[in-house]
């Protein structure tokens, strides 16, 4: 395919402090270089055979093809940014103050952040996680680091060709710049259309309907508390033989037994079972205690969750 150049989003002429000059050159010969450079790498590899070529060569090119198509990417993002007053809407403020505090926590972090890269390269995005519903600054240097199914909605570009004819060595000065030049209107649109993306497909074991599961955080969050958790490790025997650990403050108790151990527990205060993975025996087992009328959910990552999360084991006895 063939990459198209798009139209400069702000009007440059408009812009207070960034000179006519200084964006004409960052369209022209960044972007527009980049457009170009992408390009040819996509019919270089087009005309590819990766059965037979060398791996350094393959490597390379895709390399320079990830590198060229998100400075374009980002280049599109970063013009889409100016052209406004830089007056904060209600509804961004509102979506900064959510997720760091407030828009001067937000502004102090992100500025920090562009003004430390000057003298240097790189990016600086806000960007909006849909797998955690919330937004996160980040780097991209070299344009080629991101954060996997984030969505940047608002960019700064602190190579030095992005305000050197303005502002020559003084990065803090063009970074101040950028803020007064900011169309907080177009932030929150693309931040509006952020928020439609759906997340990743949770895991969801239809098989086992409405049981109540609980992620190993909130496990750990109930113990820390001291509140009264009984929490049960369901694994197959020859698991915990193999792995000869199991949770702090969990007992193991014989799936294949639950109708013989399950008296031993109290129906007054919450049960809490997991298996190797928080598939079949924890779901299983919990099940039959709640038909048994005790108050029981599974934690859904399992003793390897467990252990994933750094959370705390001792050897079984």
């Amino acid at each position: 395919m063939s990459y198209q150049l798009k139209q400069i989003y702000c009007r440059p002429w408009t812009l207070n402090g960034l000179s006519l000059k200084l964006i004409e050159s960052h369209y022209e010969n960044n972007y527009g270089g980049a457009m170009r450079r992408l390009n040819a790498l996509t019919e270089e590899l087009a005309a590819t055979d990766f059965e037979k070529a060398p791996g350094h060569v393959i490597n390379g090119l895709k390399r320079e093809e990830l590198i060229a198509l998100n400075s374009t990417l980002l280049h599109e993002l970063y013009f889409a940014c100016l052209g406004g007053e830089g007056h904060i809407t209600p509804g961004m403020s509102a979506a900064l103050a959510r997720d760091f505090g407030s828009y001067q926590k937000w502004k102090a972090q992100f500025r920090g952040m562009a003004c430390a890269l000057g003298g240097g390269s790189g990016w600086v995005l806000l960007s909006y996680v849909p797998r955690d519903g919330r937004l996160i600054n980040q780097y991209a240097s070299d344009h080629s680091q991101g954060i996997a199914g984030a969505i940047p909605i608002l960019a700064i570009d602190m190579y030095e060709h992005a305000y050197h004819i303005d502002f020559g060595a003084n990065a803090p000065a063009y970074v101040d710049t950028f803020f007064r030049n900011l169309d907080w209107s177009a932030v929150e649109g693309r931040l509006e259309d952020a928020t439609q993306v759906a997340p990743p497909r949770p895991l969801i074991q239809k098989e086992f309907g409405d049981l109540p599961g609980l992620g190993v955080e909130e496990v750990r969050e109930m113990m820390r508390e001291g509140k009264p958790v009984q929490l049960v490790d369901a694994r197959p025997r020859h698991f915990v033989s193999r792995q000869q650990d199991i949770a702090d403050g969990a007992t193991w108790r014989d799936p294949e037994r639950v109708q013989e151990w399950m008296g031993e527990l109290s129906k007054t205060d919450p049960v809490i079972v997991y298996c190797a993975y928080g598939f079949h025996v924890g779901c299983k087992t919990a099940i039959t205690l709640r038909d048994a009328g005790f108050d029981a959910s599974y934690m859904k990552v399992g003793h390897s969750g467990w252990r994933a999360a750094g959370a705390p084991t001792k050897m079984f006895k």
